[in-house]
């Protein structure tokens, strides 16, 4: 039986879940927290339409903002209020109900957000 280097012990009655990396509860994580770090960025908004598994249904996309979660989720209230729409704001990224790129790119620059359309 082969040795591999990153099996040994995945689950402890005492920590729960562990991590493959740091060997650690995932709790107590040192490798997470590195990898959560907010990746560098350009400081452009991207602003696209995407239908992918979503069923046909069109929703606005914006990406590359340089916020923290409490400030993403107060830009994303601001942009579904200007759009009229539902949306979530998910991983970093805020998704909007329905096409609406112009309004969002007119919403992101009158609060001086450097936005740029993206896709097709």
């Amino acid at each position: 039986m082969k040795s591999s280097s990153t099996g040994g012990l995945v689950y402890s009655t005492d920590g729960g879940r562990m991590c493959p990396e740091c060997r650690k509860p995932q709790a107590q994580c040192l490798c997470k927290h590195a990898a959560r770090a907010a990746p560098a960025r350009d400081g452009v908004a991207r602003v696209s339409r995407e239908t992918k598994g979503r069923g046909g249904k069109s929703v606005t996309v914006v990406k590359g903002l340089a916020l923290d979660g409490a400030a993403l989720n107060a830009l994303g209230k601001q942009l579904r209020n200007a759009c009229g729409s539902g949306g979530t704001v998910k991983d970093g990224v805020i998704e909007i109900q329905g096409d609406h790129c112009d309004r969002v790119l007119d919403a992101l620059q009158k609060q001086g957000i450097r936005a740029k359309r993206a896709g097709g």
